[in-house]
């Protein structure tokens, strides 16, 4: 994960999205709990962009959904003296664990209601499907990476994240037997939104997805789903790691 421009909102400048996850890494640290220093830390740190900035996070439930997730449990042992730093850190596999404020911002964007059902492409980590499980009813998350998707689903599931799927596949092609989706939230670029994604979009959804090749600043979009075809709203500069894969686009 390399710099963004200083173009960003305050608060994401210097971060780069992240899709992957150490399988080696150890995640034995318990959960923040009411008390424990690391809840203190986390509450520190969702305070430090709640509200604030060109583009601030505002929605409540976000910032709950935030508050209630231990992002050191996502990071490598030798990383979580930084796990409530607001920047993104390195996970293994070359990758990294997205900045905090960012993965807030995108959720926000999203606009998730309660009984929706959630398709993320790049698990990596976990730790976006972690912050989007209290919000929806059902997250299904595509890693492409093997190794990563069975840690992702390993950690989630020691803590309790029982509404997320995690499937190892490419995610080009969506999960189509789970469609149709009422968001769909892509934490990597690829070149041009996949076709498969946009047809596994319910009517009046909305895409949260970054586009551009990999070495430059991207566009982070908006895409809204109405008559079959996607309105689409640039809401940021970002750079994210590439998407892969073999699905033709």
């Amino acid at each position: 994960m390399r710099s963004v421009q200083s173009i960003l909102l305050p608060c994401l400048a210097g971060c780069l999205a992240a899709v992957a996850c150490s399988p080696a890494t150890s995640m034995s640290d318990p959960a923040p709990s009411a008390g424990d220093s690391r809840q203190a830390e986390l509450d520190a740190l969702v305070d430090s962009f709640a509200g604030g900035g060109g583009a601030p996070v505002t929605d409540e439930r976000v910032l709950a959904a935030m508050r209630a997730t231990p992002r050191h449990r996502f990071v490598p042992q030798e990383q979580q003296a930084g796990a409530y730093r607001d920047h993104a850190l390195p996970i293994g596999h070359g990758q990294t664990i997205s900045q905090p404020s960012l993965v807030a911002y995108m959720t926000q964007e999203l606009k998730p209601a309660a009984d929706d059902r959630v398709l993320e492409i790049g698990t990596g980590s976990g730790y976006q499907a972690a912050v989007l499980s209290p919000l929806v009813a059902k997250v299904f998350t595509i890693e492409i990476v093997e190794p990563l998707a069975q840690r992702a689903a390993a950690v989630l599931a020691e803590l309790g994240y029982d509404n997320v799927k995690v499937r190892f596949g490419d995610g080009h092609l969506g999960w189509p037997e789970a469609a149709p989706f009422d968001a769909i939230i892509v934490t990597c670029a690829p070149d041009a939104v996949p076709p498969a994604l946009v047809e596994q979009l319910r009517e009046g959804g909305r895409m949260i997805v970054p586009v551009g090749p990999q070495n430059t600043v991207q566009e982070l979009y908006l895409l809204e789903k109405r008559d079959g075809k996607v309105e689409r709203r640039s809401i940021l500069p970002v750079r994210f790691v590439p998407m892969t894969g073999g699905a033709v686009e």
